[in-house]
């Protein structure tokens, strides 16, 4: 074999087959010499220490400028051996060229282990049955997927449990909460039961970042609270730590790569055709991790009754004060439906009230936390600019203030007339509501930075839309000609054979 040195592929090979060959058969398999297969089936297939060289076997190129490039990786570890190479080349093109790098490479990894920093350490797990499920998206560019010849751009949302490695994906078109509370529904609603806890990366969906902060929003918490499940996530830039799921990432896309292969043609006649296709690989994977799947199943929690959006539905009257009490909230109504019975279906972000005889929807509104109020002050203000003396003692008096502007307006009408102010401001308020709330705090604004008193008047003066305003649209009227054309052609056109 001359000089050329002998490799640990080729040991291992010289091993194997000298278990079931002669000396000389297993060293021509292997592709060494008689004597190298000798030296190292005597050796076990390692050099003593005695038997490795100390001594280099050529000069050493970064021997004079070495102390140069250790001050470097002493003050900057990080720095890359690209970045020392070329630094190098720019200080002396002569002596170094890109054909050493290698050989910089390797002094620089054997300083880092003696004298560099330590590096991260990860910590291997122990992977309790049932004790969690990760998620994350995947960008699938990369398998190159058209629908009827189309490009398909599409990300995976993918589910799965680090301890039996189950696992299922749905398409997805971005890394928005909805789309988030979806893939996990649709994923639990799949394996039938719940672990104690789901973890994300950092997602904006589900992780509000307050610089160096990240909490969770109070949307994802309420969403998984409804499955009694504990949100976690990893640290920000540790992805490492959602492993599990990135781990599966690869694995699952080279699955899907190789059955592209396998199909001969990446091209589907519709997303659902994919779907099938994503579903039969994901079948196969799950098919192996049956056992390991069932001893989390056993302890995993069973699902709420009901999905997380289904709706709630509860029966309500409207108080003589204009409002209805719903799930401990208090929300305001118009007046028109004191006395009447609503219907309200409590869905996870809003709620829509119904009028309980005729089924007709008649308001919905962003749904509160136990505790809380939204009064609108459009559906009390007709009622209290006819009974201004209401207003003083009115208990939810600071809603009927839709902007500091308009706080402001009523402390200048009151410094004007205490007496006249509450009558004045809530026909103010009144013509926001029957007009434009935007144009009416903007007459205010220029009002007070004048130092006038803002008179009903005067917001009208400013606010008033004259018809010259109004522009004059003319849209001419279609040819129907260019139908009847259209009309005839499609008769004469030859019908298709089906």
């Amino acid at each position: 074999m001359g000089n050329k040195r002998t490799n640990r592929r080729q040991i291992r090979m010289l091993l194997d087959y000298g278990k079931t060959n002669t000396q000389e058969v297993a060293a021509a398999k292997a592709g060494v010499s008689l004597r190298t297969a000798r030296k190292y089936q005597e050796m076990g297939g390692s050099m003593s220490e005695s038997k490795v060289r100390a001594w280099r076997t050529r000069k050493d190129d970064f021997v004079e400028v070495w102390s140069d490039v250790e001050a470097f990786l002493r003050r900057e570890p990080e720095l890359q051996s690209q970045t020392l190479m070329q630094w190098l080349i720019d200080r002396d093109g002569e002596r170094f060229h890109w054909g050493q790098l290698r050989t910089l490479q390797r002094r620089i990894s054997n300083w880092k282990a003696t004298y560099g920093p330590d590096t991260e350490v990860i910590f291997r797990q122990v992977l309790v049955p049932g004790r969690q499920s990760q998620s994350d998206w995947t960008h699938c560019d990369e398998l190159e997927v058209t629908i009827e010849g189309r490009p398909f751009r599409h990300m995976l949302f993918h589910f799965m449990l680090p301890y039996s490695r189950w696992e299922t994906v749905f398409i997805s078109n971005s890394e928005s909460f909805e789309n988030l509370t979806c893939g996990y529904m649709k994923a639990v609603a799949e394996l039938g039961r719940a672990p104690g806890e789901h973890r994300t990366d950092n997602l904006t969906a589900a992780v509000n970042n307050h610089g160096n902060r990240h909490v969770f929003n109070e949307r994802w918490e309420c969403f998984l609270r409804h499955y009694d499940v504990t949100p976690s996530k990893n640290n920000a830039g540790q992805s490492h730590e959602n492993g599990s799921v990135e781990k599966s990432h690869d694995l699952l896309k080279n699955a899907l790569k190789q059955a592209l292969k396998l199909r001969g043609s990446k091209n589907f006649y519709s997303v659902a055709e994919y779907e099938k296709f994503i579903r039969r690989i994901l079948d196969r994977r799950n098919s192996k991790r049956q056992q390991r799947l069932a001893e989390e199943m056993s302890v995993m929690k069973p699902l709420p009754e009901r999905d997380w959006n289904d709706p709630i539905e509860e029966t309500t009257t409207v108080t003589a004060f204009s409002t209805i009490i719903v799930d401990q909230a208090t929300y305001s109504v118009p007046a028109r439906l004191i006395g009447k019975k609503l219907r309200a279906l409590l869905y996870p972000e809003t709620i829509r009230f119904f009028l309980n005889s005729t089924r007709t929807l008649v308001l919905e509104v962003p749904r509160l936390r136990p505790g809380q109020r939204k009064i609108n002050y459009r559906h009390m203000v007709a009622q209290l600019a006819r009974k201004p003396a209401a207003f003083a003692g009115y208990i939810y008096r600071d809603e009927m203030f839709p902007s500091v502007t308009f706080r402001r307006a009523y402390d200048a009408l009151k410094a004007w007339n205490a007496k006249k102010a509450d009558r004045e401001y809530l026909w103010i308020l009144h013509h926001a509501a029957m007009s434009c709330e935007r144009d009416v705090e903007a007459a205010l604004d220029l009002l007070l930075e004048a130092g006038q008193i803002p008179f009903l008047e005067s917001v009208k003066d400013l606010v008033k839309t004259t018809l010259s305003d109004i522009p004059d649209v003319h849209i001419p009227a279609p040819d129907l000609c260019s139908y009847d054309q259209l009309l005839t052609y499609m008769s004469r056109a030859p019908k298709e054979n089906t």
